[in-house]
This record gives structure tokens, C-alpha cells and sequence, in this order.
């Protein structure tokens, strides 16, 4: 049976939401998808989560290039998530984002790894793109928490 990889959003959820979801899901290792992991929502910037991951037992790497580019971040805002999947598209061809998803394997080889970005809706958002692209180079079940 493949290894599982998670793909977890926090919009709308609080801190302690997200880490016991996590914790249910038994996830070892957060891989940080976004390009700023800055966030209006308290406890979901980079410092402070990968300080409430520690606390919890949760490692915590942010790979930025396999973010999205402000302009794939803004047809995302406005609805248009084609437009947004063409701009990742590109994106994911990058050398640094090439290097990142090697990285990104690694950690999901090793370990009970989920992707995290911030929107809920797995669908609309660019790390069901890059889980795809993992499932691509090795035998995962992906699983959207």
C-alpha cells in the first residue's frame, strides 16, 4: 500500500484546529507550499507555526519555491484558477522548484508528510497541482485533510 501524503488548508480554521487535525492524520513532517509563509491569520506565520509544530512534535520545513508567483496568487484571489494553474505550471518547470520537489520527496519518503497552503478547498489550490506532480515520481495516496 502506498505511503500516504496529506494535503492540509488552514483558511478558516484555528491553530489548535489544525494541529489536532493533524495529529489525527499522525502527520510527522509539515512541507510548507507557499511562497510567503506570512499570514493574517495569528499562529499560521512561519515562525509561530513551526513553533507550535515543534511543540507538538511535528517537523516543519517551508519549501518557497514550489509557492506560487504573485501573479498565480491573484488570478487565484479573483477566480480564475486556470489562469492560476498555468502560472504554477510554469512555476513547477523552475531549477529551484525542480530542486524543491526532490526535497519535497525526501521528506515524504521519510516521513507522514502534508503539504500545507492556505486555502480549504483542495481543488482550487495549487498544492493539489504539486501532489499530483509528486504522485507522478512515486506511489502515494494522496489524502486531502
Amino acid at each position: 500500500m502506498p505511503r500516504p501524503l496529506f494535503t492540509i488548508g488552514y483558511e478558516g480554521k484555528t491553530v489548535d484546529e489544525f494541529l489536532g487535525e493533524l495529529a489525527a492524520a499522525e502527520v510527522d513532517t509539515v512541507i510548507d507550499v507557499r511562497a510567503v509563509a506570512a499570514s493574517r491569520r495569528p499562529g499560521f506565520s512561519k515562525t509561530a507555526l513551526s513553533n507550535a509544530l515543534t511543540e507538538r512534535g511535528i517537523g516543519y520545513i517551508h519549501l518557497r519555491p514550489l509557492g506560487t508567483p504573485a501573479a498565480g496568487r491573484e488570478a487565484a484571489r479573483k477566480g480564475r484558477t486556470a489562469e492560476m494553474r498555468k502560472i504554477y505550471a510554469v512555476q513547477l518547470e523552475t531549477p529551484e522548484a525542480q530542486l524543491a520537489i526532490e526535497q519535497a520527496l525526501d521528506v515524504a519518503d521519510d516521513s507522514r508528510a502534508a503539504l500545507l497552503c492556505y486555502e480549504a478547498d483542495a481543488a482550487g489550490c495549487h498544492r493539489t497541482m504539486l501532489a499530483e506532480r509528486l504522485l507522478e515520481r512515486r506511489a502515494f495516496d494522496i489524502r486531502n485533510l
